[in-house]
């Protein structure tokens, strides 16, 4: 169900994409010769207004294939791409990605009118009072008792159960020293943190500071904070999610360009395709807000001024329209050339990536020294 999910999502988004160069080549009168949803060997296909529709076997892209769209085979005829002007061909290739930022406005819209339940303000509600205490926890050895309420821990005022959760998890202190409400008395107990082992969305187990107890579990829905806008308000809110994902993922950009952050934080389709099984297994309003925000990202990583990206083509177009005439044929061949190899070196990158993020290389380094000692 997880992969079918994946599938589903990873479809709409190249569908969304590639329809946006689509219908702008067909009412710029570009006639479109194939819509193609997946790459490699063709699967089965059917012909509509002269378009060949293409499902593929391979569904990580897409592309729409145009009457004319290389240079040396464009014959002059009206309906052909390299026909058009170099702005009606530059619209062609923006669209893709223009359609992107609008299907995730769309997503953002309809998750703010549907409601979501707003983690952190739930969270909040959580009082920092225990109900559960591990065996053998550091707690349990300190003497805390459950029912215990935690006032403050050395001298950070303790509201809710992120509070203490925060400050436990950052803490660099051998010892803490817990301040409690127990039955009406106020009591101080010092407590010793212990780090456990936690699995994140990928499966891969980090280090974390603890003490081995947890909260009284949420007895009922009225408990979560559940957020829902009128439609007037979920465009505005909407707008302002778009604008804050875009923002923020130009600023990472920006800094691993400049060395700030790891690339190594870039996410591949391995590790998409975690992130879209914990969505699902949250609720669909944070599933098609992570559709949303995998959109965005899709439209900026196109823009890239990188052949064969959308970005590439734009900046090629943007060369054409200073120069009044395109770039020399054998000058194009090897940018295009140098592009496509990039690509390769950062999908090989960016796949390494995610499978040092999912474990997968440490447990083939593991392997291997086991084999070859």
């Amino acid at each position: 169900m997880d992969t079918i999910i994946f599938l589903a999502v990873l479809s709409v988004l190249i569908l969304v994409h590639e329809w946006g160069h689509f219908i702008t080549a067909k009412k710029l009168g570009v006639k479109v010769e194939q819509f193609a949803l997946g790459i490699g060997r063709k699967l089965f296909s059917f012909v509509h207004n002269g378009t060949e529709f293409r499902l593929c076997v391979f569904p990580l892209g897409g592309y729409v294939k145009m009457a004319g769209d290389e240079r040396t085979q464009c014959k002059g005829a009206f309906d052909e791409y390299f026909s058009k002007s170099v702005g009606h061909r530059a619209l062609i290739v923006l669209m893709g990605p223009i359609v992107n930022i609008v299907f995730a406005y769309l997503c953002f819209c309809a998750v703010f009118m549907m409601g979501y339940v707003d983690m952190d303000l739930s969270s909040k509600k959580i009082q920092a009072q225990i109900g559960e205490i591990q065996e053998g926890s550091p707690a349990q050895k300190a003497g805390l008792i459950v029912e215990d309420k935690i006032l403050q821990i050395d001298d950070k005022k303790i509201l809710n159960w992120p509070d203490m959760q925060d400050y436990i998890t950052e803490s660099k202190k051998d010892e803490l020293i817990f301040t409690l409400e127990r039955n009406g008395i106020e009591v101080k107990v010092p407590v010793i943190p212990k780090e456990y082992k936690q699995k994140d969305i990928f499966g891969r187990e980090h280090a974390t500071r603890r003490v081995g107890i947890s909260p009284f579990k949420i007895k009922s829905a009225e408990e979560m904070v559940v957020v829902r806008y009128s439609f007037p308000q979920a465009m505005v809110k909407a707008a302002q999610e778009l604008w804050d994902i875009t923002l923020k993922t130009y600023k990472g950009l920006y800094e691993m360009a400049i060395g700030l952050r790891s690339a190594k934080e870039a996410m591949g389709i391995v590790g998409i395709f975690f992130v879209i099984k914990y969505a699902s297994s949250v609720g669909f309003a944070f599933l098609l807000h992570i559709v949303g925000v995998i959109s965005v990202s899709l439209a900026i990583f196109n823009l890239l001024p990188i052949i064969p990206l959308d970005g590439g083509h734009l900046l090629l177009l943007g060369i054409e329209k200073l120069r009044r005439k395109p770039l020399p044929a054998q000058v194009e061949d090897w940018i295009m050339r140098i592009g496509f190899g990039f690509i390769i070196l950062l999908a090989l990158f960016v796949f390494y990536g995610d499978f040092e993020r999912i474990g997968l290389i440490d447990r083939l380094t593991n392997l291997w020294h086991r084999l070859i000692p």
